[in-house]
């Protein structure tokens, strides 16, 4: 079993023991998804962007990082399993997406969005 395996099976056995697969429909999963992807943004809501990647060093602040980090992701993958999506073939494929809609050779070094013809 890999480790992705062995954490959906743990993140199951944690629901299960707490009687909580009754609130993980779709809709409170993506709301809880959102709630904590906004918490880990609030790490970062006052430090410049040149300041980020020295803010992410700093202990106290990446320990909270990595707390909202872990919260977001088990909000995706509780979110996956509910929906019934593999979330490393759906990164997969939005991979190749985005490889469609934004080609390297039009948007290295550059921020904004591309104009496909």
């Amino acid at each position: 079993m890999d480790e992705l395996q062995q954490l959906l099976a743990r993140l199951r056995q944690f629901v299960a023991e707490r009687d909580w697969q009754q609130f993980h429909d779709p809709k409170n999963l993506t709301m809880l998804l959102a709630s904590e992807a906004g918490e880990l943004l609030a790490e970062y809501r006052w430090v410049r962007n040149d300041q980020a990647d020295a803010a992410s060093r700093e202990e106290a602040r990446r320990a909270r990082i990595l707390s909202e980090i872990g919260d977001v992701g088990i909000a995706l993958l509780l979110l996956c399993e509910r929906i019934g999506a593999d979330p490393v073939a759906t990164m997969h494929a939005k991979l190749e997406v985005n490889r469609t809609r934004y080609p390297a050779e039009m948007v290295r070094g550059k921020s904004e969005r591309p104009v496909l013809k």
